[in-house]
């Protein structure tokens, strides 16, 4: 039996609802009605829920950004938290 730790994590594709691609995610390049998981902007998304306890939206924004080297507004962030 193995732990979720072990498991790395299986970010489903999703079917494209509007203009905007949401953060972690990117057009497919076969099926431009397809959004593609990014891993590691998903996963940094994961981590910034447990930042959030002890910082700011601002501070854990410009974490993100400097993480993944995608922008990421504290508004924005605050979207992608509540939509995951």
């Amino acid at each position: 039996m193995t732990s979720l730790m072990e498991q790395p994590n299986q970010f489903p594709t999703k079917r494209r609802k509007s203009r905007v691609i949401p953060f972690g995610y990117k057009q497919s390049e076969t099926d431009d009605k397809i959004l593609e998981p990014i891993q590691h902007e998903l996963e940094a998304l994961e981590q910034a829920k447990v930042y959030l306890d002890n910082s700011s939206y601002r501070e854990v924004a410009n974490w993100v950004t400097k993480k993944t080297g995608r922008y990421i507004s504290h508004v924005g962030l605050l979207k992608a938290i509540n939509r995951y």
